[in-house]
């Protein structure tokens, strides 16, 4: 296939705005009222952006950063780089001056394109040390109007010259896209560095619309689905759903006022296609229940009543499974005066297909969604896989795996435990990182992912740890601390929570609590607090969670290989783990090393057996300035429970 027949994501708008030009394929909300872009509308904008960045001299290989919340215009710039041959890079619109600067100056981008007056002080802080950025374009320039700086020019100028240069060279822009070819890089997306500095995954044309095209013919996607964008640009999610198949399938999306309104955006839009983190379906949920608590004792009744079926019937009643006609009918009144208007206020009623991916997701939260008839079903991937590696069927659906591998990808478990992928659909490189590259993969081509995984007789994958996370307790026990820091946040009162233990003789773990859920919790009981620190600190919140610990342990107590991990000790962090502070990654991954070292002190503490011990922590504020907390953390004893009578653990594997 020569180039100029490869497709890529241009040639894919073009195709779009030619067969579906009349079909809406953006919508945006702006002060309340939704405005929307038809397919042929969008190639026009892309086109004259492409032409307007080429007149101000971005060159076909060169990268271009792109930041802000999801925005139609900040959408279109990818696709007018990638016209042009040029590499888009979207950066995280949270992330501080510093975090930007390692990418910008690593990427070496000349050209921004960023949404507003927050981003655009960023890029020209970075700019004042890093002379290599040479334009910055403005899309919303509110508030800018006293900004004299020679670099910065609005997209609207762009577009303005980007047509003036288009009725002067009406071939330019189709010429540029035929230059496209399918082993281009189409996007560069930089890691979260969770274990380092970030890196920058080249992903090509081809790999990443191989991707999206299985996605597509697995689910059936049509042009009539709805989609709400909401998660960062920066991040492959995003990138995949919101841009690869809606170019490819032709569907719209719809793009929120702002983050804040995101679920009242939801609620309107009411997608066919969804995926959400579980974090994101776990606070759904909690916001619920919190609201129900708040209820009239008729309508909480019911509601309980209600759920209290669904529960027992909606998942079997999803998965086609024989129900019996009492059942059916009291299901149906449920649907009627629960299920139907609480889908309906969460915007999830016409829900066709749901994926959460990223982590684990709890038995209670995934049953509570397909219960109240939610066909949530579970993905597994990576930005350097193009996200789809496993994926759950329709009629086998199950909390515990991510499904089998779906068509095209060649999955095995090494040596070691870990899960490796070979496929079409992989990553070419890490940007400037060859040595990194070459890691990657092993000496047969195929990719590690670092996760350590089994497969099932029946061919499901499931997901046990991080394979650099998986270790051994001093006496031999097997110690996965994701698997159960994220069973400890299966319970809404839980945030985060970070376990120790490997080389140890037992495990401890610390908490961060849910602001939201233990306020609410506390405030029914009337105990009054002043802020997170104080409330952290209370005997009846550390009540509360040493419950869920000591269920946990209860439920690793059965487990033959995981007894020994049961959680001996616990604390309650004194601050929420931030981004800011490093603690977490923009993707709100726990940076686990750095946070075992700032913390050793409350660690050292847990394991010699204190009460208490005495912190002070330094805190970053989003203006710049630092600040420090103290606090005098108490650390607690939980429960552990005797595994099973008849079975032992040595060293990991079970002797009868």
């Amino acid at each position: 296939m020569g180039s100029s027949e490869a497709l890529t994501f241009p040639r894919a708008l073009l195709a779009q705005a030619r067969k579906n030009g009349a079909f809406p394929a953006v919508r945006e909300k702006d002060l309340g009222i939704w405005q929307t872009w038809t397919w042929s509308e969008v190639a026009d904008q892309v086109r004259d952006l492409a032409c307007g960045l080429a007149a101000v001299g971005l060159k076909r290989g060169a990268n271009i950063g792109i930041i802000g919340e999801n925005r139609p215009r900040l959408y279109w710039a990818i696709a007018a780089a990638q016209s042009l041959g040029s590499v888009p890079i979207p950066l995280y619109q949270d992330s501080l001056a510093a975090d930007l600067s390692f990418v910008l100056d690593d990427a070496e981008i000349r050209f921004v394109i960023a949404e507003d007056q927050e981003q655009v002080d960023k890029i020209l802080e970075i700019r004042s040390s890093n002379r290599q950025i040479h334009t910055v374009i403005i899309d919303d320039v509110r508030g800018m109007h006293h900004y004299s700086d020679p670099g910065l020019v609005s997209l609207d100028a762009i577009q303005r010259l980007g047509r003036d240069y288009h009725s002067r060279h009406p071939e330019f822009f189709q010429q540029e896209v035929d230059k496209g070819s399918e082993d281009e890089i189409a996007v560069i997306l930089y890691t979260s560095g969770t274990t380092g500095k970030p890196k920058g995954v080249c992903l090509t044309h081809g790999a990443i619309i191989e991707a999206a095209r299985r996605g597509i013919e697995i689910e059936g996607l049509t042009r009539h689905e709805q989609i709400l964008s909401y998660l960062p640009m920066a991040r492959m999610g995003d990138y995949i759903f919101s841009y690869a198949q809606a170019l490819l399938a032709g569907y719209t999306v719809h793009c929120p006022e702002s983050s804040d309104t995101v679920p009242i955006d939801l609620a309107e839009v009411s997608p066919t296609y969804y995926f959400a983190p579980p974090r994101i379906f776990e606070n759904t949920r909690t916001s619920l229940l919190i609201r129900m608590e708040d209820a009239a004792w008729p309508k909480r009744r019911m509601f309980e009543y209600f759920m209290r079926i669904a529960a027992t019937h909606g998942a079997d009643l999803l998965d086609g499974k024989p129900v019996s006609l009492a059942a059916r009918l009291l299901y149906a009144l449920g649907n009627v005066l629960v299920y139907g208007p609480l889908k309906n206020s969460l915007g999830m009623s016409r829900v066709r297909v749901a994926y959460t991916a990223g982590a684990a997701i709890g038995l209670e939260l995934f049953r509570f969604y397909r219960s109240i008839g939610i066909r949530l079903k579970q993905l597994y991937g990576s930005t350097e896989t193009c996200v789809f590696v496993c994926l759950q069927s329709n009629d086998d659906v199950r909390y515990e795996t991510v499904g089998p591998p779906i068509p095209g990808i060649d999955l095995i478990i090494a040596e070691d435990g870990e899960i490796r992928v070979k496929s079409k659909t992989m990553f070419k490189e890490y940007y400037k990182r060859p040595e990194a590259t070459a890691s990657t993969f092993d000496q047969n081509g195929y990719l590690r992912t670092g996760d350590a995984g089994i497969i099932e007789p029946d061919g499901h994958v499931k997901i046990i740890d991080r394979i650099v996370d998986v270790g051994r307790l001093a006496r031999g026990g097997l110690f996965a601390p994701n698997y159960l820091e994220n069973k400890l946040k299966f319970f809404p009162f839980i945030k985060e929570a970070v376990t120790v233990g490997n080389g140890r003789e037992r495990v401890c773990a610390m908490i961060n609590i849910d602001l939201e859920a233990v306020s609410n919790w506390v405030e029914k009981r009337g105990i009054q607090y002043a802020g997170y620190t104080d409330l952290a600190s209370r005997q009846q919140v550390y009540d509360l969670i040493q419950e869920c610990i000591e269920k946990v342990n209860k439920e690793l107590a059965d487990s033959t290989q995981l007894t020994d991990s049961q959680i001996s000790r616990f604390l309650i962090l004194h601050k929420e783990l931030d981004p800011d502070d490093d603690e977490l990654t923009r993707t709100r991954k726990v940076r686990r090393s750095f946070v075992l070292e700032k913390y050793a002190v409350l660690i050292d503490a847990m394991y010699a057996g204190r009460s208490t011990q005495h912190i002070k922590t330094e805190v970053k504020f989003e203006d710049g300035r630092r600040g420090s907390i103290k606090a005098e953390v108490a650390i607690r004893d939980a429960k552990t429970y005797h595994a099973p009578p008849g079975d032992t653990v040595e060293n990991g594997r079970v002797a009868a």
